[in-house]
């Protein structure tokens, strides 16, 4: 049985242009915060609480976007990580003691070049994609 986790795509979009948050962990990946689903928890509840403690911000997710990423991590247990599109809300992003380096804020063609692995990287396209067509929806 694959451990579970969940986390998000967070974006802001200021003057125009869409932003996204991207954390460096303490082993030195740049991805999105993400972390353990604990009992009891929707996947939603854990993507929220994850955010909270890894970037001490609070964001509003998203409808209709969500992705899980599969793979096995290097001691051989699979990992299913499901990820959201949200919205930053409010709060000042800070990384977590012990867990988080760094958070950066991005236009998408920088964090795209700054994820470490292609899955979020894909992920991180298929959510740019849905907020360009749904920005424009909004236009029309």
């Amino acid at each position: 049985m694959p451990e579970v986790s969940a986390g998000a795509v967070i974006c802001t979009i200021k003057e125009k242009m869409v932003y996204y948050l991207i954390i460096k962990d303490r082993h030195g990946n740049y991805g999105f915060p993400k972390g353990h689903q604990e009992a009891g928890e929707s996947l939603e509840e854990t993507a929220l609480r994850e955010i909270r403690e890894e970037a001490g911000i609070e964001v509003k997710i998203l409808p209709g976007f969500k992705k899980v990423s599969s793979y096995t991590m290097p001691n051989g247990i699979g990992k299913e990580v499901h990820y959201f599109l949200s919205f930053y809300k409010k709060g000042e992003p800070k990384p977590q003691e012990g867990e988080v380096e760094e958070i950066l804020i991005l236009p998408f063609i920088k964090a795209y070049e700054k994820l470490s692995f292609p899955d979020t990287k894909k992920i991180l396209e298929d959510a740019h994609r849905l907020l360009i067509y749904q920005l424009s929806k909004r236009q029309s």
